[in-house]
């Protein structure tokens, strides 16, 4: 498939482009590609669920930029994605996927729902991460779920998870030292699934500090939406000194 003779057309220019997916941040609309996606990404910041929202300056742009990068130096290292390439300051191409209603998330520190489901401070390191997954749902809160779980409801099978573990871990051990050479520590973060045209598992949707937990390695001080979801600063302002920092890192990784 031939990715950089794909056709982009915006709505004005193209009337057949259909919006496929509204999400919380970002929309999906269809490309002269039935295998290729267009991403749009929003100034928009939630919480809660959805329950808090705010339109932010320069998010889109903010967003796309870092979780370029991110995709980018993770494909160069041997991860599948499901990326393909940024072809505006707010937009990007990626591959159609079939995805897992799967939150993965791993935790290297104790920090968010972690610390109160279990009454543990933040900011504890843990021996080995911890790996959780959330069955995807808004109308059910994304609830917690084990192997089995999945399995059950036929969502994922356990070869299936063994595979998103692997490519979860590989993401993890990859993104360590590449925030600790931007001065941050990498406590947490979610991921998404889903399977190619061929029934490749890759990794799909972001990586940004929408959907990580980042905090300064000598202040401690957030550098993620949290800062949003606590109003403990402004969430443009951190978001620019997370690209300005992920920027420097990856001239010397």
């Amino acid at each position: 498939m031939l990715f950089n003779n794909i056709r982009v057309f915006t709505k004005e220019k193209n009337k057949m482009a259909k919006l496929l997916y509204t999400g919380k941040v970002k929309e999906m609309w269809s490309t002269d590609d039935p295998e290729v996606l267009r991403v749009v990404y929003t100034d928009q910041a939630t919480a809660g669920n959805g329950e808090k929202k705010d339109d932010f300056k320069n998010k889109a742009y903010l967003n796309n930029e870092i979780s370029t990068l991110i995709f980018e130096y993770l494909s160069k290292n041997g991860v599948p994605t499901h990326f393909i390439k940024k072809i505006s300051d707010t937009e990007e191409l990626v591959k159609k996927c079939d995805m897992f209603p799967l939150e993965v998330v791993t935790r290297n520190i104790a920090a968010g729902h972690f610390s109160s489901r279990y009454g543990l401070g933040e900011g504890e390191k843990f021996d080995t991460p911890v790996e959780e997954l959330f069955y995807k749902s808004d109308e059910l809160d994304d609830p917690i779920m084990n192997e089995s779980d999945a399995i059950a409801l036929h969502i994922a099978t356990a070869e299936e998870q063994k595979k998103i573990w692997e490519l979860s871990r590989q993401v993890n051990k990859l993104l360590i030292p590449l925030f600790d050479k931007a001065g941050m520590e990498l406590v947490d973060f979610k991921l998404e699934f889903g399977k190619d045209a061929d029934g490749n598992i890759i990794l799909a949707d972001e990586f940004s500090p929408d959907n990580c937990r980042l905090w300064d390695k000598k202040t401690k001080k957030h550098m993620d939406k949290d800062v949003y979801r606590r109003d403990i600063g402004d969430l443009t302002t951190v978001y620019e000194q997370d690209l300005a920092r992920i920027q420097e890192a990856l001239k010397e990784i």
